[in-house]
């Protein structure tokens, strides 16, 4: 059993691509995964389960939703 990371975010996101690993937007995207919880102090407790594949998705680009537009 690995031990769990625990991961001080960035204070500001630099949106680069890929976002780095201490990016705050990727920290909240594995704590909306389930793969990471917040503490009191602002740091993240990663979970010891976490596979590379899984923080290379949570770092990737999103694509942009566009809204189907209803007219002809």
């Amino acid at each position: 059993m690995a031990a769990a990371r625990v991961v001080k975010p960035k204070k500001r996101c630099c949106t680069s691509s890929p976002r780095c690993k201490r990016c705050p937007v990727v920290c909240k995207r594995l704590q909306k995964a389930g793969l990471a919880a917040k503490l009191d102090d602002g740091r993240y407790v990663l979970d010891p389960d976490l596979r590379k594949k899984q923080l290379k998705a949570a770092r990737k680009k999103k694509k942009s939703r566009k809204l189907a537009h209803a007219g002809p």
